[in-house]
């Protein structure tokens, strides 16, 4: 039987931050006490205090701003973090992101549908805006805003764990969603697709929006797959 590993005075002490963040009612933002604060109020080293800083800050516990300060961060009360350390995702793993999002996203269209707000209407008509603006080969701007539209879809829902899952995905593997927008190749069907999303969820159409999100999903899936195992010449 292995031995169970004992928590190191990195581990407690990560432990004892987020003890203070949370006893302290400290919010996103808020800004906390400094390094030598800490380090005199825990009675560690400063070394051993940046380990667990550099810990809390992967997480989005905190925020270090150099010159600034320490701050509580905006993912302290995430359930679900994206992973920083995940590598880029070959073939197969592409085609299982787009298929954990098919499974995902289109539920989440239809209760956006029936939970949405005029202001986050708002919000995505203003995402959709601004991607058709940059059809025309600005793609790092055409990306941004097509990951925002599928987030804000997501946060519509009303649900936070399901839409944090959604963002921990399209945050950890960028690099392969704008892969799957440059393999795709057809911004203009794209932007489309996503239009009659809006649409949906605007008439608060629960079914016609789910139907329609899972129908863009399938589609770039296709079309991934296809051009995946048969590139163009």
């Amino acid at each position: 039987m292995s031995e169970v590993a004992r928590p190191t005075l990195s581990d407690a002490l990560t432990e004892r931050m987020l003890e203070l963040i949370r006893e302290g009612g400290h919010r996103p933002g808020d800004r906390l006490p400094s390094t030598r604060e800490l380090s005199q109020r825990f009675a560690v080293t400063t070394p051993t205090l940046r380990e667990a800083l550099r810990r809390l800050e992967a997480t989005g516990a905190i925020e270090l701003r150099h010159g600034s300060g320490i701050y509580v961060g905006a993912a302290i009360e995430r359930l679900v973090l994206p992973n920083p350390n995940m590598r880029a995702m070959h073939a197969p793993k592409l085609l299982d992101l787009l298929g954990a999002r098919i499974v995902i996203e289109p539920p989440l269209a239809a209760m956006a549908a029936g939970h949405g707000t005029e202001a986050e209407l708002t919000t995505l008509k203003r995402v959709l805006a601004d991607a058709e603006a940059h059809l025309r080969g600005q793609d790092a701007e055409l990306h941004d805003a097509n990951m925002t539209f599928h987030r804000a879809t997501a946060r519509m829902a009303g649900n936070t764990v399901l839409h944090e899952v959604v963002d921990s995905l399209l945050t950890v593997h960028a690099a392969e969603q704008q892969a799957i927008l440059q393999i795709f190749d057809d911004r203009r069907r794209d932007y489309e697709e996503h239009l009659a999303i809006l649409q949906a969820i605007e008439a608060r159409d629960a079914a016609a929006a789910e139907e329609r999100m899972r129908a863009h999903l399938v589609d770039v899936k296709t079309v991934i797959e296809q051009r995946l195992h048969h590139p163009p010449e």
